[in-house]
């Protein structure tokens, strides 16, 4: 019996609510406490995964976070005729340790203000969870004037019912845990 490699990846596909999205999960960390959102190939000069994605015919969209990979495609494909050769792609390029991105400068504590903090934290603990299991992600941009601004990414970005989940759960959650917030409003990605 040959023993097991601590190299072996496994990865599995999951469907998202976007149809046109499939979260591709794999058993390494691949970005941890990080997210990267590439909704074009010209974005994605920081990722040579992405980059490498976008050289495939279907894919519209790179979403990068924690574990996994969120891929959006362009409706003239079938993810059944996809996800068997995107798994082993995925297994190979974690195997061979190749780049997933390039790291980016975070905004400091001091720069930001307790009003932020406080949304921040209620995003990273009550909001990301819940939309990371969808495939994406949200990641917070601004705060001014009661108007908090954040970016829905990976198959949260066009999802039909992105906009729900913004105004119905995000929205009211901000509003009544931090009174200054009047409005959540999204991002263009």
């Amino acid at each position: 019996m040959e023993p097991i490699s601590d190299n072996l990846v496994t990865i599995y596909a999951e469907a998202t609510p976007n149809p046109e999205s499939m979260k591709f999960v794999s058993s390494k960390m691949l970005l941890p406490n990080d997210s990267a959102d590439f909704r074009t190939a010209e974005s994605a000069a920081d990722s040579e995964l992405a980059k490498a994605l976008f050289e495939m015919p279907f894919v519209k969209g790179v979403f990068i976070m924690n574990n996994f990979v969120s891929i959006t495609k362009n409706n003239e494909y079938e993810w059944f005729d996809l996800i068997p050769d995107l798994r082993v792609f995925f297994q190979e390029w974690i195997q061979d340790g190749k780049s997933i991105i390039l790291h980016k400068k975070r905004m400091s504590a001091e720069e930001e203000s307790a009003v932020e903090r406080k949304i921040r934290q209620l995003l990273e603990d009550h909001v990301r969870p819940a939309v990371e299991m969808d495939g994406g992600a949200i990641d917070f941009k601004s705060y001014q004037n009661g108007i908090v601004t954040v970016q829905m990414k990976g198959s949260c970005s066009g999802c039909p019912s992105s906009t729900m989940t913004l105004k119905a759960g995000i929205e009211n959650l901000l509003k009544r845990m931090v009174p200054e917030v009047q409005s959540v409003e999204a991002e263009a990605g």
